[in-house]
């Protein structure tokens, strides 16, 4: 039950949105036990967005929740391949953006927990 959560100043076009889900579906499966089969991903563009003071630069929030949880190292590779991803994508530099990661063992689905 992975959900990818994308809050950007950029507006967002129908092929890039496209890439997005494409790009964030394979790597998902960074974190084990996760697939595109399960994913959830909300893209939110052109939302009023400010950084260091300042809301001239492309910038990006990127929330990753998963059922359960995963290492530290595993985060980390995660967030190499995110912060690649929506610099191809959306030209978002790195250091422009912060991706926050939830684990939880409390997720319901079809009416009942897991």
């Amino acid at each position: 039950m992975p959900f990818i959560g994308t809050k950007t100043n950029v507006t967002i076009s129908k092929e890039q949105e496209k890439q997005l889900k494409e790009r964030l579906g394979q790597a998902i499966s960074i974190v084990p036990g996760k697939s595109e089969s399960w994913l959830m991903l909300a893209i939110e563009g052109d939302v009023p967005m400010y950084f260091r003071g300042e809301n001239a630069d492309p910038v990006a929030f990127v929330e990753v929740k998963i059922f359960g949880g995963a290492s530290s190292d595993t985060y980390n590779r995660m967030t190499g391949e995110l912060t690649g991803i929506y610099k191809d994508i959306l030209g978002i530099a790195p250091d422009h953006m912060y991706i926050r990661y939830f684990g939880s063992e409390d997720w319901g689905w079809n009416g009942s927990n897991f």
